[in-house]
């Protein structure tokens, strides 16, 4: 397994100034930066790859951001903005050195209502016909999408391994993979290495987060469960540290990260690192 650091840590939006970050992702002894996309304009993704080779680091994953506007089960304008943004994802995330795009892309992050079911089913065969597209020009490009399932307060959409491997099924297509999450897990899943078990061979990332999105390790996750959990599936994937703290004021609201759950973000990224790395031994 290979251990990275998700940018929203550091920087919403990324830009090309927030590649200053990669020398001491480096020197704290990370293999690779997850690089959360809000805006793709916002970068030059040749450049990037550049400062990546650079410092020895690579990017093995794209966190896509689907904010309000970005819905593939909303109007037809949301639908249509989505799948250009996702595509463009998708063509950015070679020139990157990742063949991963991942995150909640089936929905706006928010967006949670309970609705009647025949109106649920409707958005599942809009969703399922959005994610076809995506899935057939991901698979023409060797690129993998993994979708995560959010916790209820983030979407009403996917929030468990069952509804997503539900979803990926009736798509029906080998470019779609599994994206779990150990804090959204923690609130939705009746038991979270069962979710990974569940995941099994189509579990292509897992985001490292403590229960209260801080430090993992300095929270009640059992991750002695969740790491045999990986060790069960013959887990080869990738482990990203994503936490969040009120310095990212952007983020922070998204995620409502009112208080300074941790000393630091270099204390996340450090300690978090250390442990997940004790783990693995």
């Amino acid at each position: 397994m290979k251990f990275g650091i998700n940018t929203y840590l550091f920087s919403s939006p990324f830009t090309n100034e927030s590649v200053s970050f990669f020398p001491k992702f480096k020197e704290w002894g990370f293999d690779f930066v997850e690089i959360a996309v809000e805006e793709p304009s916002n970068i030059d993704a040749k450049y990037v790859r550049t400062v990546l080779d650079d410092n020895e680091l690579e990017c093995r994953s794209v966190c896509a951001a689907t904010g309000p506007g970005r819905d593939l089960r909303g109007t037809r304008k949301e639908q249509v903005t989505s799948l250009e943004y996702v595509q463009t994802l998708i063509d950015i995330a070679p020139i990157l050195g990742s063949q991963l795009v991942a995150g909640p892309v089936y929905s706006s992050v928010g967006r949670a209502d309970l609705v009647p079911d025949d109106k649920k089913e409707k958005q599942w065969k809009t969703v399922v016909k959005n994610l076809r597209i995506l899935a057939d020009y991901a698979g023409e490009r060797n690129v993998k999408l993994a979708l995560e399932p959010l916790n209820r307060y983030e979407t009403d959409f996917i929030n468990t391994c069952e509804q997503v491997l539900k979803l990926i099924a009736d798509v029906g297509s080998d470019a779609l993979m599994v994206h779990l999450d150990s804090f959204h897990m923690n609130l939705e899943e009746k038991d979270p290495a069962l979710a990974i078990k569940m995941a099994g061979s189509k579990l292509a990332l897992l985001h490292a987060s403590g229960s209260d999105r801080g430090t993992p390790g300095g929270d009640q996750i059992n991750w002695d469960r969740i790491f045999a959990a990986l060790d069960n599936i013959n887990y080869q994937g990738d482990i990203v540290i994503e936490s969040f703290t009120p310095d990212v004021k952007v983020i922070a609201k998204a995620a409502s990260i009112w208080r300074q759950v941790e000393p630091s973000k270099e204390a996340i990224a450090v300690d978090g690192l250390r442990f997940l790395r004790g783990l693995a031994i």
